[in-house]
């Protein structure tokens, strides 16, 4: 039954990161201009060491639109670039991005790809504060971010000590 619901929301979900992913790439130029050449190509994310006590998560295809964007694809095609994301400890691994932690990332495949999309994930950040300052004004969504830096900070270290009780956990995780 648990299989049954990941496999229907497992898409849903892989289209708001993709539509995340877009908003925040859309928001800087330059990060189109680096995607536009390599338009008509896929990339593959796939989380790597997920546990087996979860349902499984299903890699995330991206195609490269002309307009330097991603749309999310059901296959992925032969000649995919591939990109690996340690996700052995999700719980970790979402707190760390939400204190703005990059993740462990692998990325296989096209040099020149590989390079723009390391750019990518080195140099791009979602500005929360922007985005909740369209809806609350500029001075609240200030105070908003600042008190959930502050939880997630806490969660993380939370979750970094309690992954360093557990046999085999990783305390820098």
């Amino acid at each position: 039954m648990l299989q049954d619901w990941s496999q229907l929301l497992a898409p849903a979900v892989q289209e708001r990161i993709c539509l995340l992913l877009n908003h925040v790439i859309s928001r800087e130029t330059l990060a189109m201009a680096k995607l536009k050449p390599h338009a008509g190509r896929a990339v593959v994310v796939h989380l790597a060491g997920w546990p087996a006590l979860l349902p499984r998560a299903p890699d995330l295809v991206l195609a490269i639109t002309p307009a330097g964007l991603l749309e999310r694809q059901e296959v992925s095609p032969a000649e995919a670039m591939r990109i690996e994301v340690d996700a052995s400890n999700p719980a970790a691994m979402a707190l760390a991005a939400l204190s703005g932690e990059r993740p462990r990332v692998s990325v296989q495949g096209d040099a020149a790809l590989a390079g723009d999309l390391n750019w990518l994930i080195e140099h791009l950040r979602w500005d929360v504060a922007d985005d909740l300052a369209k809806i609350v004004g500029p001075a609240p969504a200030h105070q908003l971010v600042r008190w959930g830096g502050a939880i997630a900070s806490g969660l993380a270290v939370l979750a970094r000590s309690a992954a360093s009780l557990v046999p085999g956990g990783r305390a820098g995780a």
